[in-house]
């Protein structure tokens, strides 16, 4: 029988190709935020000036923003993962009804329910920026009704992921092994057996991945 890594043992958590798309979206995510704020607020906007260059950067960063993600898809392990993300299991569940989901009790997989449903979250998000985005920008594709409906959602959705994001930074500031992972690529396997007890073990006998 299986014993699970051993516990001063690293474990590869992400590939290359992850990690940087990870880097990318969230430089590109960055940048669209901060415009964001910067053309929203008119005192802002003042104090740093140049507003046609800073809403050049807030459209192209949006544009950009989901290159990174479709270029990753030429990795089989960011592939994999991906399908990761877009199952939800029971022990998801039960994780999100639990109040001690972080006490290793609930055999979690490579990415807990928290993380699938961010990822699901930002993902959607960015098809509902990218789309407004666009009716906005290019003002001849619909008539001013459907522009106006297009900056309500699009000023809502973007206040939206911004919270997100903070929520999400604030997360991964409270674990830096998770973030070494992220940085690295590799994570202990102390780390795993307490916050992803079923990746661990999946990473100890591949023939249990799904």
């Amino acid at each position: 029988m299986s014993e699970g890594p051993k516990v001063g043992a690293d474990l590869d958590r992400f590939v290359r190709a992850e990690r940087v798309v990870h880097r990318l979206v969230a430089i590109l995510m960055g940048t669209c935020l901060v415009t964001a704020v910067i053309l929203y607020n008119g005192s802002i906007m003042l104090a740093v000036g140049h507003r046609h260059l800073v809403e050049t950067i807030h459209v192209w960063s949006g544009l950009a923003l989901p290159v990174p993600m479709l270029v990753g898809l030429a990795s089989a392990a960011y592939r994999f993962d991906l399908r990761r993300l877009n199952r939800f299991t029971s022990s998801d569940w039960s994780w999100l009804r639990s109040r001690s989901r972080r006490g290793g009790t609930i055999p979690v997989g490579k990415f807990n329910a928290g993380q699938k449903i961010n990822a699901w979250l930002v993902a959607g998000a960015t098809g509902v920026l990218l789309g407004t985005g666009a009716l906005m920008y290019w003002t001849g594709l619909v008539r001013l009704s459907w522009r106006s409906g297009a900056t309500f959602v699009h000023d809502w959705s973007a206040l939206a992921l911004g919270l997100l994001v903070i929520g999400h930074t604030v997360y991964a500031f409270r674990d830096p092994e998770a973030r070494r992972g992220m940085r690295t690529g590799r994570v202990s396997a102390r780390w795993a057996r307490a916050e992803h007890a079923a990746w661990a073990d999946e990473v100890d006998r591949p023939e249990l991945d799904p």
